[in-house]
């Protein structure tokens, strides 16, 4: 599934620092490397970033908040996202393994705080995948 992008979505300049804690590097990104530290810009939410940045995390509804294939740890920086909608809640009670730092990917939008810029740190569990995914003919 592709991300759904709406072009009109305007991102600030990528000065936010993020860490994405892969505990499977090899499933998402193909390499053995399990700490990534990128930076995102406001208005972009997690999920965007970390595809971008070649962090493979599922997203099997395209990001538009119709599963919990995204579900992600905010272990820290959880100011500078904005706050979970009652519809992200319903869906992050889907998910195996809930934890009050829960959040869907996509639906972590982030904030620029002027000089609070970060370190943003995202757990990326490695249960995390798309059992019904289609695999390319």
């Amino acid at each position: 599934m592709h991300l759904k992008r709406d072009d009109d979505h305007q991102h600030g300049p990528p000065v936010i620092s993020i860490t994405f804690e892969l505990e499977d590097p090899e499933g998402l990104t193909g390499t053995g490397q399990k700490t990534w530290n990128v930076l995102g810009g406001e208005h972009e939410s997690l999920l965007e970033v970390a595809i971008d940045n070649g962090i493979n995390i599922e997203h099997a509804c395209g990001g538009v908040c119709a599963c919990s294939t995204c579900h992600i740890y905010l272990e820290r920086g959880g100011e500078q996202v904005n706050d979970a909608s009652e519809a992200e809640e319903d869906r992050v009670e889907e998910a195996p393994g809930i934890r009050r730092s829960s959040r869907l990917a996509c639906q972590c939008e982030l904030k620029d705080l002027g000089a609070q810029r970060g370190p943003i740190v995202i757990r990326v569990p490695s249960w995390n995948r798309n059992a019904v995914k289609e695999i390319p003919h």
